[in-house]
């Protein structure tokens, strides 16, 4: 059975670099949000498997995005997994308090990214 994933990055080409290796070697389809607020109205009217959340976003942030999609009802058993270029122990430790699936540290190798979505989500 094929997943579906949302992606939400404000940077185009990472997640563009993230739907290709998650389509092409993985075979999941993705849908993309350029946004935090795109990125719920989304979560909302796709049925998804996984979301893919950048942390570091302008206006809505993955912190933010994260709160609101687990004050959803419908929406708040979907797993999240992180990605993220922070890696201080400060925001580690925030990382772990939050219930996602894991976290993935920028950058990353697009070739073995489906992989470690994969191992993270336990597919």
């Amino acid at each position: 059975m094929t997943k579906h994933i949302l992606i939400v990055d404000d940077d185009k080409d990472i997640g563009r670099i993230v739907q290709i290796s998650l389509e092409k070697f993985a075979g999941w389809t993705t849908v993309t949000a350029g946004s935090g607020q795109e990125g719920l109205l989304k979560a909302q009217t796709e049925l998804l498997d996984a979301i893919l959340l950048d942390v570091s976003m302008p206006d809505m942030d993955g912190f933010e995005f994260f709160t609101q999609i687990q004050a959803n009802a419908a929406t708040r058993f979907v797993p999240i997994v992180l990605l993220t270029a922070k890696t201080l122990p400060g925001d580690r430790q925030r990382f772990a308090q939050m219930a996602v699936a894991g976290v993935i540290t920028k950058p990353f190798n697009p070739m073995t990214f489906w992989t470690q979505v994969a191992e993270i989500l336990g597919w």
